[in-house]
């Protein structure tokens, strides 16, 4: 018996055989043209990509038409393969090179991967995976091969990766669940997964080489804990435990729209986190008191030219009505400015994580800042909006990027537009602003806590690199003090302060983030549900005189300990 660790995506419990699907980045030789074959060569990519996009709609005719979530991110992945863009770049790094097809759709790739690692935006550097997929079917369509597979006999399959149209393709009847190398909590397989109900563990290291064929396997989606050639007493306790996961799973969603209300009466309004269109259902169902976050980024990363003031407008309107009455906000545009340097006239940068993005970018770019913020305003028409700057540093940036939303406010009331002037954030998640949240806060109608930044930036960690990545650690007594201070001026100056990053849904912090005081928590949707049922059962005084005591420690070792107890003593310990 062996056990493995990986990420839980999608929750259940399943024991199966295994059933190995070798996927992979397929090599590609360079293959020098001659002259006259060069417009055969972009016939034959034409074809390829005509293929790969009939094989993405007979996909989606096997998916069931209420599963808007899946069909949703297969369209999307169909109008990416048609992309004027990616068509003309591939035909013409072959023209350019003399270059054959497969060869030119890596170079292609190779270029957005540069573009997306520089993204600060963990979630958002993810998209490229998307790509990546994509551009691995067109090739499979030149090589003339096919990706179709079917599982004869019910199992766990195992592969390095799947993607969304792969995962979209499994039957709940013959795939118990799945386990990969790669992926993410964040990943458009991921949803597909929740969508499709399969138990689903992702980001599992060296699992390719530990599982052989027909290896029995349990697969546990929510701890992320997969064992290989289990002993019989472990199957039955993994058999008992999935009839409580069950029991517990349905009696979480019965209750799920229910508010959150600590037993002394503290209520704390949990929103959802969202990128695209699709996962608003999910989110309604799973009990969202609306978003307290939407990334907007998704329209211009999935393109290669600036999106438009109609086609942003389009999309927002669609999420605002979709959610109404509930709060809707937008975090205006976190991107580096090497997205669209050609198009900006911008020069390079040696570090863009840490250069021009975000609200720099948009005050540097005041036409590319007015497109989205007319879009966001008109939005306002109908639905509750609040909208939120992100990477704020100091005041003055704060104040000209107010001053420019009243602008372009006053502009759009002159037009005709009647709409009232919307609640505005900043999103707390550089140092300097919380040692300056006390005058920040009289700016502002809210604060967002960024967590995945700041604690990125507070402990000069990249969370992305291996090498440091164990040292990210949210209860570090200094972000747990900076969390706490940003929380006193929000309240002296008598404003709502949120949390939007990925400790809001972890249960082991919520006792620290209920009696630090927090008025709301957003969050990946799938967490909703028990981070609700799990504030009902906190009481609000007890957990800020914990909060008293926790701050006194002097390492994340001793937090944790203490917490740990704390939640063990009161049977609160997730």
């Amino acid at each position: 018996m062996k056990r493995l660790k990986g990420i839980g995506v999608s929750p259940g419990i399943a024991i199966g055989p295994a059933f190995i699907l070798l996927t992979g980045r397929l090599k590609i030789a360079r293959k020098v043209l001659r002259p006259e074959q060069i417009e055969k060569e972009i016939v034959r990519f034409r074809k390829a990509l005509a293929t790969a996009v009939r094989d993405l709609e007979e996909v989606k005719r096997h998916i069931p038409p209420e599963m808007t979530q899946p069909l949703s991110i297969i369209d999307a992945h169909i109008l990416m393969l048609k992309d004027p863009s990616l068509i003309k770049e591939t035909e013409e790094f072959i023209r350019r090179y003399y270059a054959n097809a497969e060869w030119a759709l890596r170079k292609v790739l190779d270029k957005y991967q540069k573009i997306f690692s520089s993204i600060d935006d963990f979630y958002l550097k993810e998209r490229v995976y998307d790509l990546e997929h994509l551009i691995e079917r067109v090739i499979l369509a030149l090589k003339g091969k096919n990706e179709n597979f079917d599982l004869e006999e019910p199992a766990i399959v195992v592969a390095r990766d799947l993607s969304p149209a792969d995962t979209a393709r499994l039957k709940p009847e013959t795939t118990y669940a799945f386990v990969t190398e790669m992926g993410s909590r964040t990943s458009h397989t991921a949803i597909v997964a929740r969508s499709l109900g399969i138990p689903a563990v992702v980001a599992v290291s060296d699992l390719m080489n530990e599982v052989s064929p027909d290896d029995l396997l349990i697969v546990d989606g929510l701890s992320g804990e997969v064992i290989i050639n289990p002993s019989q007493e472990v199957i039955e306790e993994f058999l008992e435990r999935r009839i409580r996961c069950e029991e517990a799973r349905e009696r979480l969603l019965a209750q799920a729209k229910k508010p959150a209300i600590t037993r002394d009466g503290r209520k704390v309004i949990v929103r959802a986190n969202l990128e695209l269109l699709d996962e608003i259902p999910l989110a309604l169902d799973f009990g969202a008191d609306g978003v307290g976050l939407f990334r907007t980024e998704y329209l211009y990363v999935t393109r290669k030219t600036i999106p438009n003031e109609e086609e942003l407008f389009a999309n927002y309107r669609q999420v605002v009505e979709s959610l109404y009455p509930n709060i809707v906000t937008f975090r205006t545009l976190d991107l580096g400015g090497d997205k669209f340097a050609e198009e900006l006239d911008l020069p390079e940068e040696i570090n863009p994580a840490l250069g021009l993005r975000a609200i720099r970018l948009c005050l540097k770019n005041p036409a590319l800042f007015r497109i989205q913020l007319r879009a966001i305003l008109r939005a306002c028409a109908y639905g509750n909006v609040r909208i939120m700057f992100p990477l704020v540093s100091g005041i003055e940036e704060l104040r000209e990027a107010k001053k420019f939303l009243q602008e372009v406010f006053e502009e759009l009331r002159q037009e005709g537009l009647d709409i009232e002037f919307p609640p505005c954030g900043a999103m707390i998640e550089i140092p300097t602003a919380v040692f300056i949240a006390d005058h920040l806060a009289k700016e502002v109608d809210f604060f967002s806590i960024g967590t995945n930044d700041l604690i990125q930036y507070a402990l000069a960690i990249d969370r992305g690199n291996e090498q440091v990545a164990h040292l990210y650690e949210p209860l570090h007594p200094g972000i747990l003090r900076m969390v706490h201070y940003i929380l006193e001026a929000g309240h002296r100056a008598g404003i709502h302060v949120a949390m939007c990053g990925e400790m809001a849904g972890e249960l082991l912090y919520l006792p620290l983030l209920v009696g630090f005081g927090f008025d709301e928590l957003s969050m990946n949707p799938q967490s909703i549900p028990a981070i609700k049922d799990y504030i009902c059962a906190l009481s609000f005084e007890e957990c800020r005189s914990l909060c008293e005591e926790i701050l006194q420690f002097a390492s994340a070792e001793e937090v944790r300990n203490h917490l740990e107890a704390w939640l063990e003593k009161k049977g609160l310990l997730p």
